[in-house]
């Protein structure tokens, strides 16, 4: 460890400031060098990720893998038709009487066209409120992000 922290502090730093713009997705350097940055790829997407609890507060039974697949054929698929992803983890948040769950979950991942995004919108808070009121949810998180997308 001690010749691990040697080196660090006799190698040489370099700094630089980076900028980003988040619509273009184009970045590059503060100084002359940004002429080399690469060019930005693919069309303005919005990345919508919603992620669903399975343990129900009223203490019925968990939401099933084919609840949840039947939930996402019956309500996600027909608004979404080009594509999703659906990714299974762990995770916890704090309700709202301020107990901290711990629970098995899914993550569901939307790309759209900016231009759709007023449409969008509205089917994806319809599968949210339809969740919580299927699955006697307290909540749905929802995470919006623009992105730039290339098929």
């Amino acid at each position: 460890m001690a010749a691990c922290l040697l080196a660090v502090g006799v190698a040489p730093t370099a700094y630089a400031t980076f900028t980003g713009d988040a619509v273009t997705g184009r970045t590059g350097a503060a100084h002359p060098a940004s002429s080399m940055a690469a060019p930005a790829r693919g069309t303005p997407y919005t990345e919508t990720r919603l992620f669903f609890g399975t343990e129900r507060p009223d203490g019925g039974p968990d939401v099933t893998d084919e609840q949840f697949t039947d939930f996402v054929d019956r309500e996600v698929t027909p608004g979404f038709p080009d594509g999703l992803t659906v990714q299974e983890g762990r995770g916890q948040w704090r309700d709202a009487s301020g107990t901290i769950q711990k629970e098995r979950s899914y993550e569901l991942i939307l790309l759209y066209p900016v231009s759709a995004a007023v449409a969008s919108d509205r089917k994806i808070e319809e599968i949210r409120g339809d969740y919580r009121k299927e699955f006697a949810q307290e909540a749905v998180a929802r995470v919006d992000d623009r992105k730039r997308v290339d098929f």
